[in-house]
């Protein structure tokens, strides 16, 4: 059957390599996962409980294309609470995960053909729904004397859009006020959407996470329960839009998804009461990060930017290999620690680059750690 060039876009590497993982576990190994972005902590005890009274108390159906009136004005007032701003809940658009946010995003802004930049390294699925969307990906070669994160000076000409990411994926670097201001300034001046992705927001370590809305509404701003509220399956994420673009999103939206799923609405509207629980969470993320900037170096692995949030570190290899793929496949093998190849998330110099995530339990990761020294000691 004829399938289209809009259906040609890369894999996800990431999955492959825990594909790769599960088979060496399934033939008895024990594998230490550093590849993986999914947060080792559940879903908050709260959230699971509304849902479960919800399930008896009656049928869970459609709801409002832009999500329940409740949530929307919860995650309204935590704009103010995180960042002091005032935020209607008009604006706010309940989305099926990120992803489905960035398909609506996408959607809205752009018309088949054009330009949408992004930093490179940068989350890969960014690349892919724009393809899928016969949108072009213009990658920006960022450096890591900058954290990886774009210059306004970077962003190339002739583009419709621009996404950034603080903290971003796969570095964990965040973008100042200024250094944000300036990005969003530069696009305002070009006639240039501006996509804020703000997922790993509340996973910060050092200074808090800066939102775009705290520098202008003339923005879309993509937010998510998955990694601060623990609820990667679960499916639900958020975006906020200008007040001009909510009915043009809300039409997308009726056709494309009807609606989010209805109960893990009801959950992420629980999880946004439970601060201590999941203060707890990223208390433990925190001594993962302090164990991973200790440990690494320790194997070898010295070129790297210091995350700021997120639960990831994104290192420079080339004094390694130039082949990170066979690198990390070598590493799982020898040391039985699954990590990802910087290709990715830079199709261009990932060849060179490896992630390493500490999502995962605090034990895992000084285990994890401990064998990446011993194995890359032998390898030297």
């Amino acid at each position: 059957m004829r399938a289209s060039r809009r259906g040609s876009v890369d894999p996800f590497i990431v999955m492959d390599v825990l594909e790769a993982a599960r088979a060496a576990e399934a033939a008895g190994r024990r594998i230490v996962h550093m590849e993986i972005g999914q947060p080792s902590t559940p879903a908050p005890a709260a959230a699971r409980a509304a849902l479960a009274r919800a399930m008896e108390e009656g049928a869970l159906g459609y709801t409002v294309s832009l999500g329940l009136p409740a949530l929307r004005a919860r995650i309204a007032r935590l704009y103010g609470e995180w960042y002091g701003v005032d935020l209607d809940p008009a604006r706010v658009v309940v989305t099926a995960g990120s992803s489905g946010a960035f398909v609506l995003a996408f959607t809205a802004l752009f018309d088949a053909g054009e330009k949408v930049a992004l930093g490179e390294p940068g989350y890969p699925s960014y690349r892919q729904i724009l393809k899928a969307l016969s949108l072009q990906p213009v990658g920006i070669p960022t450096r890591l004397e900058d954290r990886y994160q774009p210059r306004p000076e970077d962003i190339p000409d002739d583009v419709a859009g621009l996404i950034v990411a603080s903290p971003a994926n796969p570095s964990g670097t965040m973008l100042s006020k200024p250094a944000l201001g300036a990005l969003i300034a530069e696009a305002h001046a070009r006639d240039i959407a501006f996509v804020s992705d703000e997922i790993y927001h509340g996973l910060h370590y050092e200074g808090r996470a800066v939102s775009a809305l705290e520098v202008s509404d003339d923005v879309y701003v993509i937010n998510s329960f998955s990694k601060y509220f623990s609820m990667t399956g679960w499916r639900v994420g958020w975006m906020v839009v200008p007040p001009d673009h909510v009915r043009l999103v809300e039409r997308l939206a009726q056709n494309m998804f009807i609606c989010p799923p209805h109960a893990s609405q009801i959950a992420a509207l629980a999880a946004l009461d439970c601060g201590e629980e999941l203060e707890g969470n990223r208390a433990v993320y925190a001594e993962n990060r302090r164990l991973m900037l200790e440990g690494l170096p320790k194997a070898g692995f010295t070129r790297i930017a210091p995350p700021d949030g997120a639960f990831y570190i994104y290192a420079d290899v080339s004094a390694m290999t130039d082949d990170s793929r066979a690198l990390a496949a070598e590493i799982l093998e020898g040391a039985g620690v699954a990590v990802t190849p910087g290709l990715d998330f830079d199709p261009v110099r990932g060849t060179r680059t490896l992630r390493f995530s500490y999502a995962g339990a605090t034990a895992d990761i000084r285990e994890g750690l401990e064998r990446l020294a011993r194995f890359m000691a032998t390898r030297s």
